[in-house]
């Protein structure tokens, strides 16, 4: 794969796409191209010959007496879906490293249910298709299309989704693994050790142009289309190229020094403009920030907007007839799919996170309950892109690679509707109200949540709170003053809600207390971050941390690594969830029973006035 790190016409194609974003879901947006994509497809595929004539042109290039000569259909499947499969592999990489996958509580849940979700369907399709053409394309059934099923939950899912959609994507990405095992391993024919063994060289040579720090985008191009060229002609399907490519490449959060160290440059080339000093300046704000994180971001809008796109654009059209819809009915191939696909999901991934969750009490967080579950594992059948991918690899036969193709999209649409309508059942079955988030949603945890008074205090008060908020820091001397009224008889809990879009140095603000949570030092620091809500840049708060005396490497590291980073995130989701986007918000009551939202002012008297009903209520 290429880095493209300068401002080149490539660079501004992708910003352009990038920024057609903006004020839209992403999600709905990327699966709204692709819907339109396959919408084409098929009108395009009933309105004449074109359709197959145009993508069957052939298309040879050629470098001296080597040469590949593919259709044009395959050089999308084959080419430019690699790049596609490089930001799948991006995201992996993302997520094994330092995102959700990292924390095996919280990814223990959607690894079982994705494992359940590759091997019923695949299960369920070779009950039909046991032998034969047919059943070389079992592969065909396991995977989930992330673009459309997100895209999907967003039009049709319930009305605080962000629970559930943090399940489906750490869900997804877990099949993802699996896809792409699946294609390595089960749809490699005709292995050419010699080819392979170049193949393996060129990844070798990207390992250590990343070590010698090249940073010229036409390097590694070379380098990977060579690559791409020698697992063509090894029998493994070249596309596997990009995953390897981003598997290899590093993820890693910014390093503070090598941060100063940018801006140090930045500078000096500001007040000496020069190329030495431009050079400088640009290889140190890249290697502040890992290729990884540079990459996902540059191509994402590419696979999103132009390459998914046109793969389904290639891959959808299906001439539909009379014949072919009976041809199709008549199918067991069809039917298998739409069996895997549409039952395999749902029951697989339902039924194992069921059993989980019986079996590990808590291993659902709070708010994801067994009925949104169902209606996003309904969701998950839709496999179109890598599914219609596999069709491509796996069946020779036209007409069975139709048959396949109509299986793969009426599994969409049914997957679709039956989602849609487990949602709607659920609604139906527990009505939304206003009164959604109400009563705290995740119970006080001693061990998890930070506390100020007695464990089993009588009277207990959460408080959601960002550090830059002024009405935050306000409200730390009505606290102060409601601890000092009830003493030992209150448990005071703070809880992060930062508001990245008007106050942009909360969430550092959050990790730094958390980070000093690690030397013990949390409430000092939630005291200085709150006294000092002004001036909460990054160096500040370096400082604070100097002052408090903490193990400032330590807390560097733990900046840059912590696990605390899920507690924000937890936090952050609970109030989602919830059903509120504000600060500070407050939940109160007696404890051992539910908390409820406190509304209206939160001047001293107000919340002592609240809690001292709740302790008379619980008296009565």
């Amino acid at each position: 794969m290429a880095v493209e790190d300068n401002p080149t016409r490539l660079g501004r194609l992708s910003a352009r796409l990038a920024g057609i974003r903006d004020g839209t879901d992403d999600d709905t947006l990327s699966a709204g191209f692709l819907l339109m994509a396959t919408v084409l497809a098929l009108v395009w595929a009933n309105i004449g010959t074109t359709y197959e004539s145009f993508w069957h042109t052939p298309i040879t290039i050629q470098v001296g007496d080597y040469g590949i000569s593919l259709d044009l259909k395959h050089w999308v499947n084959d080419a430019l879906m690699t790049l596609f499969f490089f930001v799948v592999g991006l995201e992996v990489k993302r997520e094994l490293t330092i995102g959700e996958l990292t924390d095996r509580a919280r990814a223990a849940v959607p690894l079982v249910a994705a494992i359940a979700g590759l091997a019923l369907p695949a299960a369920l399709f070779l009950t039909l298709n046991p032998r034969g053409d047919e059943a070389a394309a079992w592969g065909v059934v396991v995977s989930t299309d992330t673009a459309f099923v997100l895209g999907a939950l967003a039009l049709v899912g319930p009305r605080c989704p962000a629970r559930l959609r943090v399940f489906i994507l750490t869900l997804a990405v877990a099949d993802d693994i699996g896809a792409l095992a699946i294609i390595a391993f089960f749809y490699t024919d005709n292995l050419r050790l010699g080819p392979l063994v170049l193949g393996a060289v060129g990844l070798l040579l990207i390992m250590q142009l990343r070590r010698l720090e090249v940073w010229r985008g036409v390097a590694y191009f070379i380098v990977a289309a060579g690559t791409w060229v020698a697992f063509y002609e090894s029998g493994v399907h070249p596309t596997l190229v990009g995953v390897l490519i981003a598997l290899i490449l590093p993820v890693y959060p910014p390093r503070r020094r090598e941060v100063e160290r940018a801006g140090e440059l930045t500078r000096a080339f500001r007040q000496s403009p020069n190329s030495e000093y431009a050079r400088a300046a640009q290889l140190g704000v890249l290697r502040a920030v890992s290729v990884n994180e540079r990459l996902l971001r540059f191509y994402q809008p590419y696979t999103a907007f132009l390459v998914v796109p046109i793969f389904a654009l290639a891959n959808a059209g299906v001439v539909v007839t009379g014949q072919t819809l009976a041809d199709a009915v008549r199918s067991p191939l069809a039917w298998g799919i739409v069996l895997g696909l549409v039952v395999g999901k749902f029951v697989g991934i339902t039924a194992s996170t069921a059993l989980f969750s019986k079996m590990r009490p808590g291993s659902l967080p709070p708010g994801l309950n067994l009925s949104q579950i169902s209606g996003g594992s309904a969701l998950a059948g839709i496999g179109f892109t890598i599914s219609l991918f596999i069709v491509d690899l796996a069946i020779e036969s036209p007409v069975l690679a139709n048959d396949a193709r109509v299986g793969v999209l009426t599994a969409a649409v049914i997957a679709t509707v039956l989602g849609w309508a487990l949602f709607r059942f659920s609604d139906w079955r527990t009505p939304p109200t206003e009164g959604i988030g109400t009563t705290l949603l995740r119970p006080v945890q001693p061990g998890r949540d930070h506390l100020r008074g007695p464990v089993d205090a009588p009277l207990t008060l959460v408080e959601y709170g960002d550090f830059e908020c002024p009405f935050c820091t306000k409200a730390t001397g009505s606290i102060r003053d409601v601890r000092a009224h009830f003493g030992d008889a209150l448990r005071y809990v703070f809880r992060h809600l930062p508001l990245d879009e008007v106050h942009p140095h909360a969430r550092f603000a959050a990790h730094a207390a958390e980070a000093a949570d690690r030397q013990g030092r949390f409430w000092e620091m939630h005291d200085h971050l709150f006294a000092n809500s002004d001036a909460l840049d990054e160096d500040e708060i370096y400082g604070y941390a100097a002052e408090l005396g903490l193990d400032m490497n330590r807390f560097e590291e733990e900046l840059r690594t912590g696990e605390y980073l899920h507690r924000v995130d937890d936090d952050e989701l609970d109030a989602q969830t919830s059903d509120f986007r504000q600060t500070p918000t407050f939940y109160l009551g007696a404890t051992g029973t539910d908390l409820t939202r406190h509304t209206g002012p939160f001047d001293a008297a107000t919340l002592i006035r609240r809690l001292e009903e709740a302790r008379d209520a619980q008296g009565d």
